[in-house]
């Protein structure tokens, strides 16, 4: 299938470089460098789900690449999974439940790298309450209708939520709506749902615009942060040389999310404001709740996190239970961290 099909409108970004510079090459390990790089030319091509390489530009990451890198405006765990289905994607970043749901279905896509919130961090999801909900606690939500997407991360959100509340799911109401901030406020404030769970900007605006009419929020306390992932497709893991332009692609990423914690505010000014067209405001808000999240290069503990979160959706949607480990490449353990830890600060 054409990658460029209509289904996607896919927006792309070709790039083509020399050869890889000593120093990038350097942060590899000797495996890496002698058996994967043999393999690679500048006609390798990688297609990278993400919504902007901007921070690979600023960094100056995206010029040491010797390979075609293309960008392309894919994002969410529905749309990555559709479109490693079609062959139009070779890596994908989301959260940890895509990559379980994929299991589930018998897609075997790899995650390659993790990045993981601090505990200190804001937590990544509250409770958006609708103006006319008397919702004040979690035992309130018992009988209530709650915006769910099964198979994503806020679908996770709510059903561990109702198990920390001592509440089934027969108990609520769960209305299955896509999981866009845009799509849940509007389902709050029309009073479609009684709850929903959001994140970012969306919690900020929802309360400037509604706190007067009753909207508030609610934190559940309890419930684990969740991490960010870069999945690869299965057939990307078995070619050479996408093993060996993935290696490179990697560290780089690694190393321009450490410049984005490292150069802040050039950050909000290039992406949060003259990109995405936020206020000022919005754009310190957001960066806030980002925190300042950490790249592993061990995954032994993430692989035990991961197994109590399968086990969890599993039993919850009646699925058989498998072993996380198998959901990692453990060739790419130490890749992004390596290259995240690279950066002095």
């Amino acid at each position: 299938m054409d990658r460029s099909a209509k289904n996607f409108r896919l927006s792309r970004r070709a790039l083509v470089a020399g050869a890889v510079c000593a120093p990038f090459a350097a942060g590899l390990s000797l495996r890496v460098a002698r058996a994967d790089a043999s393999a690679l030319t500048p006609q390798t091509r990688l297609v990278v789900g993400a919504a902007t390489d901007l921070a690979l530009r600023l960094s100056g990451e995206l010029d040491k690449l010797p390979f075609q890198l293309e960008t392309v405006n894919i994002t969410g765990g529905p749309s990555s999974i559709a479109a490693f289905h079609a062959n139009a994607l070779d890596l994908a970043a989301g959260n940890d439940i895509p990559p379980i749901e994929c299991q589930f279905i018998g897609l075997n896509p790899r995650i390659v790298a993790v990045t993981l919130r601090k505990d200190t961090d804001p937590p990544e999801v509250v409770y958006g309450i609708a103006p006319k909900a008397q919702i004040k606690t979690l035992a309130d939500l018992r009988g209530k209708k709650i915006a769910y997407s099964p198979g994503q991360m806020q679908g996770s959100v709510v059903l561990r939520t109702l198990v920390l509340a001592g509440l089934k799911q027969s108990d609520v109401t769960l209305v299955e709506l896509p999981s866009t901030g845009q799509v849940y406020f509007n389902a709050l404030v029309s009073n479609l749902v009684d709850a929903a769970p959001i994140g970012g900007i969306t919690v900020k605006r929802y309360l400037d615009e509604y706190r007067k009419d009753g909207a508030r929020i609610l934190t559940p306390h309890g419930l684990p942060q969740n991490p960010v992932n870069l999945w690869a497709r299965a057939e990307t893991l078995q070619d050479p040389a996408k093993v060996a332009a993935l290696q490179l692609y990697l560290f780089a990423w690694g190393r321009a999310q450490r410049w984005i914690q490292l150069n802040r505010q050039q950050w909000i000014n290039a992406y949060y404001i003259d990109t995405l067209g936020l206020s000022p405001d919005d754009a310190a808000y957001i960066v806030r709740w980002t925190g300042n999240p950490v790249i592993p290069t061990n995954w032994d503990t993430i692989i035990k996190s991961y197994q109590q979160t399968a086990d969890f959706m599993a039993d919850q949607t009646s699925h058989p239970r498998f072993d996380a480990a198998t959901i990692f490449d453990r060739r790419f353990e130490a890749t992004a961290g390596n290259g995240f830890n690279s950066l002095p600060g």
